[in-house]
């Protein structure tokens, strides 16, 4: 069985500004100076205390903790409709998930809350057998999450492919030992993904099913060879 995991903001969805937003109102509300969008677009990714650190080193950890809760009532507050999808994003989502030979999880720096209210309001929850969040393992780079949809899936370790915009769900994978694929689209550039490991950077998700095809092609004749 072959398993393709999905990361979730800046791979399936954009919700960049909605993210800075909180954060910028997490900040205010304590009394800093709040991160540039830049600065949090870098973040994202990221569990809620490796970001909070990486935004503001000095804190310590009651400070951060304080942020976390502010970013979070924050997040809670705003009066938002759905995250948008990628252009394309549902529809390869509902054609993998339909094949046989393969399953779909997602990991993501996002609470199991989080996560599971966004495919609920497109209903996807259907489409995916795995869900590991920050609520379940290690942040990434860590390859826990990772480790943990591969053991409730049984599937292939060879056959594994993790997709994601950042470096961080770049080096999730190699410390995995599974298959890097980046998205351009998302929040960090396509030669930051290059150089933490990426094997492919796709302009859009109508590349990604011919792209997973030929890999998994080329690992059978590999194993056949």
């Amino acid at each position: 069985m072959k398993l393709v995991i999905f990361d979730c903001d800046g791979t399936l969805v954009d919700s960049q500004h909605v993210i800075v937003a909180a954060m910028t109102q997490a900040f205010e509300a304590c009394g800093l100076p709040a991160p540039s969008a830049d600065a949090t677009r870098s973040i994202i990714g990221l569990s809620m205390m490796e970001a909070i650190t990486a935004l503001h080193p000095q804190v310590d950890r009651a400070g951060a903790e304080t942020l976390i809760e502010s970013y979070r009532n924050a997040w809670l507050s705003m009066n938002r409709g759905p995250e948008p999808m990628f252009d394309g994003a549902e529809a390869v989502i509902r054609t993998l998930a339909a094949r046989d030979d393969v399953v779909l999880g997602i990991a993501t720096g996002k609470s199991q809350r989080g996560v599971r209210r966004l495919l609920e309001e497109k209903e996807l929850t259907h489409c995916f057998v795995t869900i590991q969040t920050a609520d379940d393992a290690p942040s990434k780079p860590h390859p826990g999450m990772i480790e943990r949809a591969l053991s409730d899936t049984g599937a292939d370790l060879a056959a594994a492919v993790m997709i994601g915009d950042t470096v961080f769900d770049i080096e999730m994978a190699v410390n995995a030992d599974v298959h890097p694929v980046g998205v351009s689209w998302g929040y960090h550039p396509d030669e930051h993904l290059v150089q933490a490991g990426a094997r492919h950077v796709v302009n859009h998700f109508n590349e990604l099913e011919p792209l997973l095809d030929l890999f998994w092609q080329d690992t059978a004749a590999m194993r056949a060879g």
